[in-house]
C-alpha cells in the first residue's frame, strides 16, 4: 500500500520554504528608508472643489474610497474644463502639465488622510500611473514613485509524478445502506418490437386537422386521448405595427341662404313705478303667519350648512392648479440650507475690490449687474488719487450663461456706490457715485446681447470663431458703455451718494414737493440721499429753455455722440436737482444725515391715479420732451407725502417730502419730521418695506435690527438684542412674509423667521470669509428661487433657496398680521401705562406737597385714641356673634 497524493501546491509550498530556510540561516535587519518631506516624483497634490468632483464624478466616499481611491479622467475632457472655467478650474494650476501629458487618461488618485497636502493627488508621468495600478508583488513596501523591495531569487526544482496506488477496502458498515437503495427486478423484463414497412421510411407526413371534442372523436374514428389548446393573447410578446403616413382634409360644405329682418322704427318709451311698501302691521302679519315659519323653518339649515361649508374650506378654489407643486419643486422638503448655484468674479475688474450694490435686470431672468469699488479709506484715496484716475470704474453685467466673462461693462466717472435699473424702461440705468454725482447710461444698443446670451445665442459658428484658442491672451470682446450724462458737480452731493430710487410711474414731485399726476407713465424722476444731509429729485426730462445750444454746446454734443448714446446729452454736466430737501433735528441741534429712505408709493401700484396718457411714454424718457407745465397738473391727494428716513447715527426718521409756507418769510421750507427714534448702534444701511405689508419695514445697523409700523410713533415694534457679529445687509423675503436674510461682517447669512422664534435666526450659514455687502432675492420661476450675496473681495454668490424658505405656510399672511397687531397693542398698552404712571406721579408730588405737616400729640391723647379704637373692636365682635347666635350672656352680678 502507497501513501495517498499530496496536492502540488502544498507540496511546493514546503519544499521552497525549506529551500530558503537552507539557504538564509540569518535573517540581516535593514532600516527602513526617510520618509520624505513632500511629494515624491511623479505626483502632484491637487485640491478639487465640491464641483469638479461633480463634473469627473469623483465625489469623495461615492465614486471614489479608501479601498478604491483610483479615478482615470480623459485629458481631453481636462482640457475642455479649463477652457469653459479658466481660472476657476481646480487643474489650472496644473495646465501645463496636463498639455504635455503623452497618454491619454491621467490618473487621480483619492487622499482622504491628506498625506500630501490635500485631498487629490495627480500622477505626472505613465510610470506612477501604472506603478498605482499594477504594483509588483512582493513583501518590500510599494510607493507611488519610489523604489520596490527587489524579491529573492528562487531556485526551481523539478518534481516528478508519481501515481497513487490502489488500496484494500476496507468495510466500515456503509455497504448496507448502499444495498438497501439498490433497485432489484422482481419479474422477467418485457421485450417489445417495433416494425414499419421499408418503403414508408423517409415518406412525406400529411397532416389534417381534427376535432378534439372526443364525442366527436369517436365518430370518426379516431383516439379520444388528445387534449385541445386554444389560441390566446400572449402579453410576453406585442408585434409592432409598421408606421403608416396618411392624410385627411377636411372641406366645408357651402350653402347659399338669405334672410329678410323687419326693420322697426326706433321709439323712445318710459316706464315709472313706485317701490313697494308695506306697513308695520302688514309686516307683523306677515311674519306671524304659518306659512312664513315654515318657509324660514326649511331654508334655514340649509344656509346654516352653506356658511359653515364657506368657513370650512373654499369651493371655488382651483386644486387642478396647484396639482403636484410641493412634489416637483427643486430639492426636498427636508432641505433647509442654502445651496451654492453660481459664482461670478472677475480676475481683472472685481478681483480684491468691494462690491458696493446688485440689481436684477427687471425682465430678463439670469441677468444682474454688480458695482465694484476700491477698499480704500477717505487718507488712502487721497494719497493714491493719481492712480485711481488711471483705474476704471465700471458696472458689471453677468448673465448665467457665462459665468467667468461679463457680458457689458458700465464705465462711470468715479466708483459707484448704489444703481438701479429703469423699472419701466430696463435699458436705463441710474447711479450714484463716491463725489456726489448721479450717472445715466442707456444700453438698448447692446440689449440684443443679453437676451442673446440667456437663450443661447452665444454659442452660434460666428462666436466659436471669435473664441481664441485654449492657452492664447483672450482680447477685450465684452463692450464698455459710456455714461450718456453726469450731472454737475456743483449742484450734486457734496458727499458719496448712499441710496437711489426711481419715482414711481404713476406719479411725479413738483419743485414744491407735491405729488402731481404723470401723463406719460414712465419713470421719469430719481430720487437720491446722501451723508451730506440732503435729499435731491432729479428730472430726467430737458429744462424749458428759449434760446438754442450755443456752438461750445454743440460741440460737446458732437463729442459725446462719437464717444456713446444720445439719450441724455440735454442733461450732461447741466443737470440740476429739481428739488432739494434739508431735514431739520426735533431737537433743532443740526440737520439729519440720511443713508437710506423708503417711499410708501410702490411701482405698478395705480389704484388711486387715472389711466395713463400712452402717447407720450417714450418721448418723456429720451429726453426729446420737456416736462409738463404745472398749471397742467393735477395734484394728487391719494399719493402719500410720508417716507422713513434712516441716518447715519443710528435713527429712524418719519418726514415728509411736502414742502409748506413759512406764515413770516413767505417761501416754501421742509417741516421738521414727525417723530425720531434712536434704536440702532451704528449707522443704518439697510431700510426697507416688507413686500406683503406697504406699513411693515426693516431696519437693520450697527449690532441689530428693528421692525417698524407706519403710524406706531412710540417704538419699534420688535428689536432685537446686540450680536455677535456686526451686521452688514439685510433683505426681505420675497415669497414669505415672515421670513427676512441679514448679512454678518464674518460672512454668515441669518435667516429669521418671526412664526418660529423671535430671539434667534432659524438658519445660520457661512457663505464666505468676507464681509457680506449687499443680499437681494431673486424669484426666476415657481419652482426655483435665488438668492445674490455679494462680498467685499468681489465674489458674487448665487444660492438657491430651499423649499421650506421659499413656500409659504398655510394662512401665514394673516398669521404674521395678528403677530404684528398683537405686538401693536403691546406696545401701546405699555404706553399709556407710562401715561398713567406719570401722571399718578405727578398727582402723588402734588399731594404731597398740599399736605400740611401733622401736629405731634402727647401720649395721653395716643392712648385716648387706642383705647378708643378697642372699644370700637369690642362692639363690632360682640355684634357679630350676637348675629351669628353664638353670644354668652353675661351673668349679672349679685349685689
Amino acid at each position: 500500500m502507497s501513501d495517498s497524493p499530496v496536492p502540488s501546491g502544498a507540496k511546493k509550498g514546503s519544499a521552497k520554504g525549506a529551500k530558503k530556510d537552507a539557504k538564509k540561516p540569518k535573517e540581516e535587519v535593514v532600516s527602513p528608508p526617510p520618509k520624505e518631506s513632500g511629494p515624491p516624483e511623479g505626483v502632484m497634490p491637487l485640491f478639487l472643489a465640491t464641483k469638479s468632483q461633480q463634473i469627473f464624478s469623483c465625489i469623495c466616499d461615492e465614486h471614489v474610497t479608501d479601498d478604491n481611491p483610483y479615478k482615470l479622467i480623459k485629458k481631453e475632457d481636462i482640457i475642455e474644463d479649463m477652457k469653459m472655467r479658466a481660472a476657476i478650474s481646480d487643474f489650472h494650476p496644473a495646465k501645463q502639465i496636463v498639455l504635455d501629458y503623452p497618454g491619454e487618461e491621467l490618473l487621480v488618485v483619492y487622499d482622504p488622510d491628506f498625506q500630501y497636502g490635500q485631498n487629490f493627488y495627480l500622477c505626472t508621468t505613465e510610470d506612477a500611473k501604472n506603478k498605482l495600478l499594477r504594483p509588483a508583488s512582493g513583501k518590500g513596501p510599494v510607493g507611488v514613485a519610489g523604489e520596490e523591495a527587489e524579491p529573492e531569487e528562487e531556485e526551481e526544482i523539478v518534481y516528478t509524478y508519481k501515481p497513487p496506488e490502489a488500496k484494500e477496502w476496507i468495510s466500515l458498515g456503509s455497504q448496507v445502506e448502499v444495498e438497501c437503495e439498490i433497485v432489484q427486478d422482481t419479474r422477467p423484463k418485457l421485450k417489445f418490437i417495433a416494425s414499419r414497412v421499408r418503403r414508408e421510411f423517409g415518406a412525406f407526413c400529411e397532416f389534417q386537422d381534427r376535432d378534439v371534442d372526443p364525442a366527436t372523436a369517436l365518430e370518426q374514428g379516431l383516439s379520444a386521448s388528445y387534449m385541445g389548446i386554444a389560441s390566446y393573447e400572449d402579453k410576453n410578446f406585442s408585434s409592432k405595427r409598421l408606421e403608416q403616413d396618411s392624410s385627411v382634409q377636411a372641406v366645408p360644405e357651402r350653402v347659399e341662404g338669405s334672410s329678410q329682418t323687419v326693420w322697426k322704427h326706433p321709439c323712445t318709451a318710459a316706464v315709472q313705478y313706485e317701490p313697494r311698501s308695506l306697513s308695520k302691521e302688514e309686516c307683523t302679519t306677515i311674519e306671524n303667519s304659518e306659512e312664513y315659519q315654515t318657509f324660514i323653518e326649511s331654508t334655514v339649515p340649509r344656509f346654516e350648512l352653506a356658511l359653515q361649508q364657506n368657513d370650512i374650506m373654499d369651493v371655488f378654489f382651483d386644486d387642478w392648479s396647484v396639482l403636484g407643486d410641493e412634489d416637483t419643486n427643486f430639492g426636498s422638503k427636508s432641505d433647509n440650507h442654502l445651496k451654492e448655484y453660481q459664482s461670478f468674479t472677475d480676475l481683472q475688474y472685481s478681483k480684491d475690490r468691494t462690491i458696493t450694490c446688485i440689481d436684477w435686470h427687471p425682465t430678463i431672468k439670469g441677468v444682474m449687474a454688480v458695482s465694484c469699488a476700491e477698499r480704500l479709506s477717505f487718507q488712502e484715496r487721497v494719497d493714491q488719487a493719481t492712480q485711481l484716475l488711471m483705474t476704471p470704474s465700471l458696472i458689471l453685467i453677468w448673465s448665467f450663461s457665462d459665468p467667468i466673462h461679463p457680458q457689458i461693462l458700465l464705465e462711470a466717472p468715479d466708483d459707484i456706490f448704489c444703481f438701479k435699473f429703469c423699472p419701466s424702461d430696463p435699458n436705463i440705468v441710474a447711479g450714484g457715485c463716491i463725489n456726489g454725482q448721479l450717472v445715466l447710461w442707456d444700453i438698448s444698443e447692446h440689449a440684443d446681447r443679453l437676451q442673446s446670451s440667456r437663450t443661447g445665442g452665444g454659442n452660434t459658428k460666428i462666436d466659436k470663431k471669435q473664441q481664441p484658442l485654449f492657452g492664447e491672451e483672450v482680447g477685450p470682446e465684452t463692450p464698455t458703455i459710456r455714461y450718456c450724462a453726469v450731472s454737475a458737480i456743483e449742484n450734486s452731493h457734496k458727499n458719496v451718494i448712499t441710496s437711489l430710487e426711481w419715482i414711481p410711474d404713476h406719479f411725479e414731485l413738483n419743485r414744491y414737493g407735491i405729488p402731481v399726476e404723470n401723463k406719460t407713465s414712465e419713470c421719469i424722476q430719481i430720487m437720491t440721499c446722501s451723508p451730506d444731509e440732503s435729499i435731491l429729485v432729479w428730472d430726467t426730462r430737458p429744462p424749458k429753455t428759449t434760446t438754442g445750444p450755443t456752438r461750445e454746446q454743440q460741440a460737446i454734443d458732437k463729442k459725446i455722440s462719437e464717444t456713446g448714446p444720445q439719450t441724455f446729452k440735454h442733461l450732461d454736466l447741466t443737470w440740476k436737482p429739481l428739488l432739494k430737501m434739508v431735514f431739520q433735528k426735533i431737537d433743532g441741534s443740526g440737520e439729519y444725515s440720511p443713508l437710506v429712505f423708503s417711499l410708501k408709493e410702490r411701482q405698478g401700484v395705480r389704484d388711486h391715479v387715472p389711466a395713463p396718457d400712452l402717447s407720450t411714454r417714450r418721448e418723456s424718457l429720451v429726453g426729446m420732451g420737456r416736462g409738463n407745465s404745472a398749471k397742467n397738473q393735477k395734484p394728487l391727494d391719494g399719493v402719500s407725502t410720508k417716507y422713513f428716513i434712516a441716518t447715519e447715527d443710528g435713527e429712524v426718521v418719519y418726514a415728509t417730502f411736502k414742502m409748506e409756507k413759512d406764515s413770516e418769510t413767505g417761501k416754501s421750507n421742509v417741516p421738521r419730521p414727525t417723530w425720531a427714534v434712536s434704536p440702532h448702534d451704528g449707522p443704518v444701511h439697510t431700510l426697507q418695506r416688507s413686500p406683503f405689508f406697504s406699513d411693515i419695514l426693516l431696519s437693520v445697523g450697527g449690532w441689530t435690527f428693528a421692525l417698524w409700523k407706519e403710524g406706531v410713533t412710540n417704538d419699534a415694534i420688535l428689536q432685537s438684542a446686540c450680536a455677535t457679529k456686526l451686521y452688514t445687509a439685510g433683505h426681505w423675503s420675497t415669497t414669505r412674509p415672515a421670513v427676512f436674510f441679514l448679512g454678518t461682517k464674518d460672512g454668515n447669512v441669518e435667516v429669521w423667521d418671526l412664526l418660529d422664534r423671535t430671539h434667534e435666526p432659524s438658519l445660520v450659514q457661512n457663505v464666505t470669509a468676507a464681509q457680506i455687502t449687499t443680499i437681494i432675492p431673486w424669484v426666476v420661476s415657481k419652482k426655483q428661487h435665488l438668492i445674490a450675496v455679494s462680498d467685499n473681495i468681489g465674489t458674487l454668490h448665487i444660492l438657491e433657496i430651499p423649499w421650506n424658505l421659499r413656500h409659504a405656510a398655510a394662512n401665514e399672511v394673516h398669521s404674521v398680521q395678528n403677530y404684528f397687531d398683537r405686538e401693536t397693542k403691546r406696545i401701546e398698552y405699555f404706553s399709556d401705562k407710562a401715561v398713567i404712571r406719570e401722571a399718578e406721579k405727578n398727582q402723588a408730588g402734588k399731594k404731597k406737597k398740599d399736605d400740611k405737616p401733622a401736629e405731634d400729640k402727647s401720649e395721653e391723647q395716643l392712648l385716648q385714641e387706642y383705647e378708643k379704637q378697642y372699644q370700637q373692636y369690642l362692639e363690632l365682635e360682640k355684634k357679630l356673634l350676637k348675629e351669628l347666635g353664638i353670644a354668652v350672656e353675661e351673668d349679672e352680678p349679685e349685689m
